[in-house]
């Protein structure tokens, strides 16, 4: 019978673990900043949890690597790192942070046990997926107790099951629109979120940066993030329903260097990468017209900012490249 664990790995699952190798060196060097600086007791053991858990998964992952002779990512060092340096973030903030961390990481390892085959890169995806869901949980219970934690609004609950009878439950965009449906409260509140916590983020960033070239596109992320989250929560307002709150208060005045640009380009990247994907989702669960072809006349916009990030990092030699196919042409000319 074939040993499994003698499998070959798969393009799928050199993917994830090559991308949640950086993306758990990313984290060690932000938790080891946030550890340094924070003052709140009860936030200290969620970042001692993410930072301990970033540790445990890069000593998985390079035992992995090094036993397929897989060359080890290089991701982010001490040196993309300045942990004693003044704080950029409250502590409120910062558990924010990692709850919305918690989530894209929940997403990302639901998606890649999906795909693995191998018994030990599937006990790996499983187990980076419970830690994500134990962070959730201490962020969000945290949260709760402190008041902090931005719930979706409230709708009523309908009195009884109902079909869908008219096309007029897609229209949008000439006379009474329908009002939104649940589904699309969810989305448009998500989007609003998420923008709320990158603005702040990359406000913070663009303070710390050093390259001229990264403010400005950094600037320019901040306008983005703002045009979104006002575009989102008017749908919302129409709707006689509440918006999530702005995380803008939540960032410090310091300009001193904490993070390479190189690490602050790529997380905002990474990102963006996570707003095309919720508007991608948005779209697909917004039959209401209005809703999703707003949603889709964004996505060239988005899309034309990270390939704008995209060039500076190559520019600067900081954009890592992922495993790729055989070029079979250039083999067969060699």
């Amino acid at each position: 019978m074939e040993d499994k664990m003698k499998l070959r790995l798969t393009a799928a699952e050199m993917s994830s673990l090559w991308t949640q190798y950086i993306n758990d060196t990313l984290a060690l060097c932000v938790s080891s900043h946030f550890l340094e600086k924070v003052e709140d007791e009860e936030v200290r053991p969620i970042i001692e949890f993410a930072l301990a858990t970033a540790k445990e998964n890069i000593a998985i992952e390079q035992d992995i690597f090094n036993k397929e002779e897989f060359p080890v990512p290089i991701g982010f060092t001490n040196q993309d790192v300045t942990p004693d340096a003044p704080r950029i973030f409250s502590d409120t903030f910062v558990v924010m942070y990692m709850h919305q961390m918690a989530l894209l990481a929940i997403a990302a390892n639901g998606a890649a046990l999906g795909l693995a085959t191998r018994p030990d890169v599937i006990d790996f995806h499983r187990r980076v997926l419970e830690k994500g869901v134990e962070l959730q949980n201490q962020t969000r219970d945290l949260m709760l107790k402190q008041g902090t934690f931005v719930k979706p609004p409230y709708i009523t609950i309908p009195d009884k099951v109902d079909f869908v009878e008219k096309q007029h439950f897609l229209a949008g965009f000439f006379g009474k629109k329908r009002s939104i449906t649940s589904v699309e409260v969810t989305h448009l509140f998500l989007n609003v979120q998420t923008n709320s916590i990158g603005k702040a983020l990359i406000t913070g960033f663009a303070q710390i940066a050093k390259n001229d070239e990264v403010k400005e596109y950094l600037v320019r992320g901040k306008q983005l993030s703002q045009k979104y989250i006002d575009i989102f929560s008017n749908f919302l307002i129409k709707e006689d329903l509440p918006a999530p709150m702005s995380w803008d208060s939540a960032v410090t005045d310091t300009t001193e260097s904490i993070f390479s640009d190189k690490l602050i380009m790529f997380h905002v990247s990474a990102m963006i990468a996570a707003v095309i994907g919720n508007f991608g989702m948005a779209i697909a669960a917004s039959p209401r017209r209005d809703l999703g072809m707003r949603y889709a006349s964004l996505l060239p916009e988005i899309a034309l900012y990270a390939e704008d990030g995209a060039n500076i990092m190559i520019k600067h030699g900081w954009l890592e490249e992922p495993p790729k196919a055989d070029d079979r042409d250039k083999l067969i000319k060699s």
